[in-house]
């Protein structure tokens, strides 16, 4: 007894030197990946909407250390590959663009392909990987989805509620796959939207382990996973402090993630959502990259395993509200003063690949509890709708051989162009018409406008399809 006092304060001592030796080892390796991620980048896939081709041109001619097989069919008759990597007895399985517009993580598979069959610094962590865990990619599941650039497949039908009753052949592969390899471990991948929110600010990567029943039990298989998904939390919430939010945990009888914790194999959700002016999502998918090579390096050293489960719990929720890409607030404009709140609408082209965006008014009135991506208050500024260049213009080359600085500087922002415009490939930051606008500058719901705020009898700001533009100092 005598000795018991020395012996506890020695653990007292001991064990949170190692903890805070395991994390200074753990944030080596993620701080390296997410120096080093340049290096592995598939340079072929810069924006979201690549198609089927481009992701079997990459699977097809995988070297020789990779196993690629045919594993289903889609609607279209696209073909699903499985790529498999590694020896080991732990079996981890990976699945992306379940939703054909969810493209993140995909791009990240291919990224991680390439470090995965590289030779450099990381050889260490690649051996223990390759030796320990086996690892099986279903790289873009549902790629008709993708040809369109839409969430549901062919039949319209959303896969990621197709567990049960299996109607599709996406969904009927990844079950077969899953039962098959008998994975021990489940990795979803998808996107989530710009507008989720987690403490007020944008929901940068959204995390879960999902339960597996309506009582959110935990056993040990969703244990181990909670485990997990705290370890990822700390490896990325250096880089994107206070946007990391735990996904909406209700139970989904129909959904793929719920029922694969219930089969048994250990299962998170990753969700990639908005991050500044990230359009296509090249910021998330370097995160994405780190997330799940660091994981994959947790499973193989069972580091997890050193993690409380219930730490799981100190991860922030998604806030319920949604973030817009602007808020302008007193808005003194039309004999009211009231706040205005603009999102961003994508136009497709005809083959999917390409797009323009306007932005739209979607919500007005009191937004103070409100947040955006951008924020201006427009208190103390006379508020006066865009002006509309008085002469029209036959085509885009008579518009650039104007003074469009000097112009814009003036506060025209919208333009007539009889013929030649092009709204996939224009460049201009102008709102382009083919006749005279019956409005421009109408503050309403669904309405675009665009507005000058004036101080002093000069223009300091434009607002231009849902960007503030500040001419001060232009």
């Amino acid at each position: 007894m005598i000795h018991s006092q020395p012996i506890v304060m020695k653990l007292i001592i001991t064990i949170p030197i190692f903890f805070l030796w395991m994390q200074a080892s753990f944030a080596q390796l993620n701080k390296r990946l997410f120096e080093s991620h340049s290096r592995y980048l598939e340079k072929s896939m810069d924006t979201r909407r690549f198609k089927h081709r481009e992701v079997m041109r990459i699977v097809n001619n995988m070297d020789k250390s990779f196993t690629v097989n045919h594993v289903g069919t889609s609607v279209e008759d696209r073909a699903i590959k499985l790529v498999t990597y590694g020896t080991g007895k732990v079996k981890v399985l990976m699945w992306s663009q379940m939703h054909g517009d969810e493209p993140t993580a995909t791009q990240a598979l291919m990224d991680i392909f390439k470090w995965l069959n590289s030779n450099d610094e990381f050889d260490e962590t690649r051996k223990l990987i390759q030796s320990s865990l086996t690892l099986h990619f279903i790289p873009m599941l549902n790629p008709d989805g993708a040809s369109r650039f839409t969430r549901r497949n062919h039949y319209g039908i959303d896969i990621n509620r197709d567990a049960i009753r299996l109607q599709t052949p996406e969904g009927q592969t990844l079950k077969r796959i899953r039962d098959s390899v008998k994975a021990d471990w489940g990795f979803n991948l998808h996107d989530q939207g710009r507008g989720t929110s987690v403490n007020g600010k944008p929901a940068t990567i959204s995390l879960l382990a999902p339960p597996f029943n309506a009582y959110r039990d935990v056993n040990e298989t969703r244990g181990d996973a909670m485990q997990l998904t705290k370890y990822m939390f700390d490896q990325i919430s250096d880089y994107i402090p206070g946007q990391i939010g735990i996904y909406p945990d209700d139970f989904e009888p129909r959904a793929f993630g719920d029922n694969i914790q219930k089969w048994g194999t250990r299962t998170i959700l990753i969700e990639s959502g908005g991050y500044q002016a990230d359009w296509e999502k090249q910021d998330l998918r370097k995160l994405n990259f780190v997330l799940l090579l660091t994981a994959m390096e947790s499973i193989a050293s069972k580091s997890f395993e050193k993690i409380p489960f219930n730490a799981y719990n100190e991860i922030p929720k998604n806030d319920d509200g949604r973030m817009n890409e602007l808020i302008v607030y007193n808005l003194n404009y039309e004999g009211l003063i009231r706040d205005a709140a603009f999102d961003r609408r994508e136009m497709d082209s005809e083959d999917f690949r390409n797009y323009y965006t306007k932005s739209l008014v979607t919500d007005l009135g009191d937004l103070s509890t409100s947040h955006g991506y951008q924020s201006f208050d427009a208190k103390d500024y006379e508020v006066l709708p865009g002006r509309v260049y008085d002469k029209p213009l036959n085509s885009m080359s008579e518009l650039s051989s104007l003074d469009t600085e000097a112009l814009f500087k003036d506060g025209y922002t919208d333009f007539i162009v009889k013929e030649g415009f092009d709204p996939f490939t224009a460049k201009f930051r102008f709102n382009i018409h083919a006749k005279v606008p019956s409005t421009n500058s109408e503050v309403r719901i669904g309405g675009n406008p665009s507005l000058l705020f004036k101080k002093n009898g000069k223009v300091e700001n434009v607002l231009l399809n849902g960007m503030i533009y500040d001419l001060k100092g232009r």
